[in-house]
């Protein structure tokens, strides 16, 4: 099983806690829309490119934990990799916390086979996570959004409600590694994603968030990309 350390900020009611934080799992959950006729159109869209359709909704990729990262550029190999806004779940010792990161996705591999596009990019997350339990009661009201950074500029990208995708109890109970409805400590598991602005393409580099209206804080993390030719 590989793994990955993360310096990351754990901020509840409470205060902030700088904590290195062991994942051993990580879950990339696709298809979770909770609008099925919109999700079906989706399917069949990309099935024209290419893509082949999912064997479940929701489906639950596995990808090597070690693809997560903290930093603030990542490499990729070719040009047709880009990057999506996705909630995404911790489950720590101390229960369940949540962030936001980018499920940064290779395209041409992705007609090829989903499961390995997952595993050939690194996965951005920001260092900063939330408790669940004191979001919950305006879990409705979480914003997703992300920028495309294009000419040097932030370009919206994607924007909606964390609502636009099951709830992350439902996520949970249907993943393939849960145990009595939970998810195992040290899994970390992206959530689905939005539609994006302008369609689907790649990028400088990419800026997601998720903001609280509520409680009036935000998460966000910028990272470049840079691309490594590809030789053969």
């Amino acid at each position: 099983m590989s793994s990955v350390r993360l310096s990351l900020s754990l901020e509840s009611k409470s205060g902030s806690e700088n904590r290195s934080v062991q994942i051993d799992r990580l879950v990339i959950a696709g298809w979770t829309g909770r609008n099925k006729a919109a999700m079906e159109a989706h399917i069949e869209e990309l099935e024209k490119l290419g893509v082949a359709r999912p064997k479940s909704t929701p489906i639950y990729y596995r990808a090597a934990a070690m693809m997560l990262t903290t930093a603030d550029a990542i490499e990729v190999a070719g040009p047709d990799s880009s990057g999506e806004v996705e909630f995404v779940l911790f489950s720590l010792a101390d229960g369940l916390w949540v962030g936001v990161g980018s499920d940064h996705t290779d395209r041409k591999l992705e007609t090829i086979g989903v499961t390995w596009s997952k595993q050939a990019c690194p996965h951005p997350v920001a260092k900063t996570l939330w408790r669940m339990d004191e979001i919950a009661d305006h879990w409705e009201q979480i914003i997703l959004r992300s920028y495309a950074i294009e000419g040097g500029k932030d370009v919206l990208y994607q924007e909606g409600p964390v609502t636009a995708m099951l709830p992350p109890a439902d996520l949970i109970a249907n993943c393939t590694i849960a145990q009595n409805k939970a998810l195992p400590v040290g899994t970390a598991m992206y959530c689905g994603t939005l539609p994006a602005k302008g369609g689907i393409r790649p990028a400088e580099g990419f800026v997601f968030e998720l903001e609280d209206p509520v409680l009036k804080r935000k998460i966000s993390h910028r990272y470049l990309t840079k691309v490594l030719p590809i030789e053969g």
